[in-house]
């Protein structure tokens, strides 16, 4: 299977299946000596962890990361990170009369039609367990980061048609809400509108926002790997993402030139940078300097309780009822995967950069 390598010069492999003994990733391409350790990617997976809420799947994982190698005397040493996860709460048994159905909103087809075989227990790789790998790699970029004084930070910004109130904004509340949601009115009338959903034996979806704080001017690729794209990428190759927009996104489209368009200004020190932020952090796929904003849409849970109609893999009809265990929504889970992904994509565009200007290879190579 290819597809599974995220970067180049700050590369992540991740591994495993949802039902296997573990889930992993391999980071190449990380500088020697940042200070590195277990403690520092395990918050990442804690926020990621099922079994959490009512909002969650019941499935207990410790997510316990082990570094197995990359790492001696609590610094990166310049060679592969290996990171290993181990998967102890499967119960592959509930999807065993999944074995030969295609369920709708779920990859069990399109794996059929391009390997002729798949791993019908949770959905193999294209479960949403495959993003505890995605999260330890992304921790370590984040961790990274941070050395460079930048910050990403995600949150719940729309859960069953409920949106956040930016007025509102809460950091603390955010910071304990099970649903990830900054707005504590729009919190309760999203947790209101889930149980509702639940009860009707059906899910939801949701809308994450990022913001990434720190980025210089002039980050990112122009043309194929504009920073937006690679953004973009990055976000839509979540399980069950389904839109993204960065700064007025689609709105953009109905406003005029004057409305949208950042006038600059030069601070005190001379620093260029745009007024208002229309256009999300981005010109021509390069970073303004300005704060990085964009939306991630996500799609309702796939499985749910009521009845749905299908087919069998030899076009028999079947009416499945979903069994198992599964998020009604998958939004508060995957805020920390956009963090992490949003990372990985900085993490790897700072590398890249080095080599732009001669100035920034002297200022490496001469004395």
């Amino acid at each position: 299977m290819s597809g599974s390598v995220f970067g180049k010069l700050f590369r992540v492999t991740t591994f495993g299946e949802s039902h296997g003994p573990a889930i992993g990733a391999v980071i190449d391409g990380c500088p020697a000596g940042l200070a590195l350790s277990e403690a520092d990617i395990q918050p990442y997976l804690n926020r990621r962890r099922p079994g959490q809420s009512a909002f969650t799947t019941a499935r207990r994982e410790a997510d316990a990361v082990r570094i197995l190698s990359g790492v001696f005397e609590g610094v990166t040493t310049g060679t592969p990170i290996a990171l290993l996860i181990e998967n102890a709460d499967q119960r592959s048994g509930d999807y065993d009369r999944l074995k030969d159905v295609c369920r709708p909103g779920h990859a069990d087809f399109t794996f059929d039609a391009k390997y002729g075989v798949r791993d019908h227990r949770g959905g193999g790789r294209s479960s949403g367990r495959e993003t505890a790998a995605r999260v330890a790699a992304g921790a370590v970029a984040l961790t990274l980061l941070k050395e460079l004084g930048i910050t990403v930070r995600a949150w719940a910004s729309e859960i069953a048609g409920i949106a956040a109130d930016p007025a509102h904004f809460d950091e603390a509340f955010l910071s304990s809400d099970p649903l990830g949601m900054p707005d504590p009115e729009a919190s309760r009338m999203a947790a209101e509108k889930i149980r509702t959903e639940l009860a009707g034996r059906d899910s939801a979806g949701g809308i994450v926002t990022c913001t990434v704080t720190g980025v210089p001017a002039g980050l990112g690729e122009p043309v194929f790997d504009k920073l937006d794209a690679r953004l973009a990428a990055a976000m839509l190759s979540i399980g069950a993402a389904k839109g993204f927009e960065m700064g007025e996104g689609f709105a953009a489209a109905r406003l005029k030139g004057s409305e949208n368009n950042d006038p600059f200004t030069a601070e005190a020190d001379g620093t260029i940078r745009p007024v208002t932020n229309h256009a999300g952090g981005t010109l021509g796929g390069l970073s303004t300097g300005a704060p990085l904003v964009f939306r991630t849409a996500f799609k309702p849970t796939p499985t749910i309780a009521s009845p749905q109609q299908t087919v069998d893999r030899g076009g028999h009809p079947v009416t499945l009822t979903a069994g198992g265990r599964h998020d009604p929504l998958v939004v508060p889970r995957a805020i920390v995967v956009v963090e992490a992904m949003a990372g990985l994509v900085i993490a790897d565009a700072l590398l890249e950069n080095m080599g732009a200007r001669m100035d920034y290879l002297k200022s490496l190579y001469t004395k």
